[in-house]
Order: C-alpha cells, then structure tokens, then sequence
C-alpha cells in the first residue's frame, strides 16, 4: 500500500477506506472479508463481477463514509474471502443477511453496482423488514430485458488480469468517446491502486462460471420481483450511465414508471462505473437519498 490520504477538493485528507482494517466475520463456517468505516446507518455494498474489497474507487467510499458506515466485503471464494462463492442469488442474500447478523446489525441500508446490484435488489425483495432504503448502480431489473448486454463488455470483462489494460478499464466502466470520461478513468484507476491486490482479483474459469450460474434464474423470475415493484414499500435509487454497454439504461425506463418508490439517475456520458466518474456527484445524491 503506498499511501492513507487522498486529493478531495484539492487538499490532501486521510482516507478512511485506504487505511481500513480487513476484518473476516464467520459466515457459513468459514471466513468472509469485510471492512468497516465511516459512521451513520450502516449501508452494506455489494460488488461487481470480479470485484474484491480493493475494486472500490476509495474516493467514493471516503466520501460515503462521512454520513453513513460503510460495509464493502468479499463474497465466498472470492477476493480474500474464504469457501465458494454461491450459485443462487437467494444463497448471495443469505450471505448478506448473514454478516449483518454477524456484525449485530438488524436494520441497514443496501447497496449493489452490477453483479451487486442484482444481490441487492434480490435481498430488497427477500429481506424486506430488514432494509430502510436501497440503492442500485448500473443493474437491471430481474426478468426479461430488451436490450443486451454489447459483446464488447464480455470480451474485456473476461481477459486475464495480466492482460487487462486501461482501454479495458475505459470500455468496461466509462465512456470511450469522451475524453472527460477517459481522463475519470485514468484517475479512478490511480486511486484504487494504491491498495490493489491483483492477486485477489478473481480470474480462474470454474470461478468466473459460478458468477454466471444465477443468470438464468434471475431472468426466468420465477419470484415474480419485477411486477412486485409495483408494491414495493422500500425507496430505491437507481443509478445508471447513459452508456452502459452491461446493463442499458434504457431497460428501466419501462419499469420505473410502474414503481413509485423507485426513482432513477442518469449519469451523462458515463458508462457501467458512474460512480467512478462521478464519485463526488454519486456520492452525494446516494447519501441524500439514504438520510432523507
């Protein structure tokens, strides 16, 4: 690690995310990582495909962390977590539900980007009396969605860690035709690495494929959640870029006029990391969102 602060504004603070202590709660019977920091409601966030705890752009969490106590971890069998990460997104909400409980923590906010965000909306859904709000970034909804996911977010997401590059970076979670975008991501990708540990970046196939197990369970929907918006009591933030290439903005237009506790967010010129780009924008409308 090379350094605890970070440039907001233009002033050097000491970064609460960097300096965080790895803590591993029993979960299942074997140890989950998860760091802890900030103070306010606690708000546990889930990570991306092949996200660990070091993936987190830290200047979007420190700037969390100043109204609420910010949960990130790493699912089973991945990152510097224990086990095998699970194949249902039912047994993913349970691990939610299960550090929560470890941590002694009965009522939280939810946050989920991506991958996360499916895990997120599924624990909306199952856990209800357990979440006060719940924020999605750069998700769809469960269920059939029209438009697909690009090719080219597969063809990048999937290299090996040695091969990926900054393009990578930029198609996968920017906006490669702005340069504004670009130079966020040359900046977001120097911020995280100083904690980066590429080793614990998931990469292995037999771990990649159990990522994809629940992808047909999630469309099928057999829970019905999408309709289930409809009635949904908890308040959810979506946040998107208008250029995500993973999980198309324009998939939730159709539903969020179905879903009056939802409300969505388009980030201009962003991709599939919004909150990357615009980590102080992102930060602040999420903190809003959670405190009123």
């Amino acid at each position: 690690m090379t350094g605890y602060s970070q440039n907001v504004a233009g002033k050097t603070v000491q970064s609460l995310s960097l300096k965080a202590t790895t803590q591993f709660a029993i979960v299942n019977h074997h140890k989950v990582a998860y760091r802890k920091f900030g103070s306010g409601v606690p708000l546990i966030m889930a990570n991306r495909f092949r996200g660990t705890l070091d993936t987190w752009d830290p200047l979007f969490l420190d700037l969390l962390a100043k109204q609420n106590t910010v949960i990130t971890f790493d699912y089973s069998g991945i990152g510097y977590s224990e086990g095998e990460l699970p194949l249902t997104m039912q047994d993913l909400s349970a691990e939610v539900i299960s550090l929560a409980d470890y941590l002694k923590i009965d009522k939280f906010n939810m946050l989920g980007w991506s991958y996360g965000g499916w895990i997120a909306q599924y624990v909306t859904f199952l856990y209800p009396s357990r979440i006060a709000k719940t924020v999605v970034i750069d998700a769809n909804a469960m269920g059939k969605n029209e438009i697909p996911m690009d090719p080219a977010f597969a063809k990048s997401g999937m290299k090996p860690n040695k091969e990926l590059q900054l393009e990578d970076y930029v198609i996968l979670f920017f906006e490669p035709k702005s340069e504004k975008s670009r130079e966020a991501a040359r900046k977001s990708i120097e911020r995280i690495s100083k904690r980066l540990d590429e080793s614990k970046v998931p990469e292995k196939p037999e771990v990649l494929q159990r990522y994809f197990a629940p992808n047909a369970a999630v469309v099928e929907d057999k829970e019905n959640f999408r309709a289930a918006y409809a009635t949904l009591r908890t308040s959810v933030m979506v946040i998107s870029g208008d250029h995500d290439i993973s999980f198309a903005v324009d998939n939730w237009y159709p539903l969020v006029r179905k879903a009056p506790t939802m409300q969505l967010i388009v980030f201009p010129d962003a991709g599939h990391g919004p909150q990357h780009q615009y980590p102080e924008l992102a930060a602040g409308y999420i903190s809003t969102f959670l405190k009123n």
